[in-house]
């Protein structure tokens, strides 16, 4: 039998206070400060936790893809109903038991536009992109900021080659994704203290990098809802809040992008979210990570595993806060 002791910064999960409330509850304050009044809590609150209506699932399509054996996961797939059924989609939800909200998404037809610094501006449908595309399928691991994890088999194509397509001009030193911001269906939408849209970036030399994948598909099926359809972002490397989902636009910048998270706490949620088990979140420990299915902990590893791929690209930023 395992008996378990406590360290002093660890307390049981469920004695903690949900990261987003205590967001949610810092900016609504401080908004209520600036006005000289404070609502009442449940007015404040009222609508954070209620769930919209559940629907069914919506139909995937198969989405078979030859596997890339060059991107392996390490570890064993994770079953498809824990990777489906475990989600953040703060659009929807606060919590992670999404799946009936997100299914308000329409996911079909769907363009993507492509704008900024670059030559060829365009707004594409996804369809006609995915023809332009080399579709594969990869595993890739999968770490949260909250210290879960899973390892998914991703259909998609390699972001370098959207960059290829748009032709970036020389000043564009960034890649800003856009999510759909949809007050119809999103009703999380309606909490202002967010920073909506939610929006992501990385810089050229990370969406170039052969790791950065445009994904469409997961478990050889269409993204469900859920899980960012049609369109987001892997980038295993880095924490998952990274990871773009239901993607609308992709911009090229001069301008580093004030990102969702790091809008709303720069203490805790930085640009560069790149995984490592040394620095701790200031209120967690990064050390170890769960693997969705399972209680067991396992050691978290530096660049989530891909230093091979990425560790070059940061070796002369010594002064930038890599893994906030």
């Amino acid at each position: 039998m395992l008996i378990r002791t406590l360290r002093g910064w660890e307390i049981p999960e469920r004695l903690a206070t949900p990261e987003a409330l205590m967001l949610g509850r810092r900016a609504a304050l401080a908004g209520a400060a600036t006005l000289g009044l404070a609502a009442p809590a449940h007015a404040q609150f009222g609508g954070l936790f209620s769930s919209a209506p559940a629907r069914p699932e919506q139909p995937r399509k198969l989405m078979p893809a030859q596997r890339n054996e060059k991107f392996v996961g390490g570890r064993v797939i994770t079953e498809e109903r824990q990777a489906i059924t475990y989600n953040n989609f703060y659009e929807f939800s606060m919590s992670k038991s999404l799946v009936g909200a997100a299914q308000a998404l329409v996911v079909d037809p769907w363009s993507v536009e492509i704008t900024g610094l670059c030559a060829k501006p365009q707004k594409i449908g996804l369809e006609d992109l995915l023809k332009k595309m080399p579709v594969e399928e990869r595993v890739y691991r999968h770490r949260c900021v909250e210290t879960w994890a899973m390892t998914v088999p991703w259909v998609g194509f390699p972001l370098a080659k959207l960059v290829e397509m748009a032709e970036p001009k020389p000043e564009a030193k960034y890649v800003v994704f856009t999510t759909l911001a949809d007050k119809a269906t999103m009703p999380g939408l309606g909490q202002r203290f967010y920073p909506w849209p939610y929006t992501e970036g990385l810089t050229m030399d990370e969406a170039r990098n052969d790791l950065a994948f445009m994904v469409v598909g997961m478990y050889g099926k269409s993204l469900p809802p859920q899980n960012g359809a049609p369109l987001r972002v892997a980038l295993p490397w880095k924490y998952g809040f990274k990871s773009a989902k239901s993607i609308v636009k992709v911009e090229f910048s001069a301008k580093r992008p004030m990102s969702f998270w790091e809008g709303l706490q720069d203490s805790e949620y930085g640009f560069w979210a790149n995984v490592n088990p040394a620095v701790p979140h200031p209120r967690w420990s990064q050390a170890t990570e769960t693997l969705l299915g399972s209680d067991e902990r396992v050691p978290t590893k530096i660049w989530n595993g891909y230093g091979e791929f990425v560790a070059d690209m940061y070796k002369d930023l010594s002064k930038e806060k890599l893994y906030m």
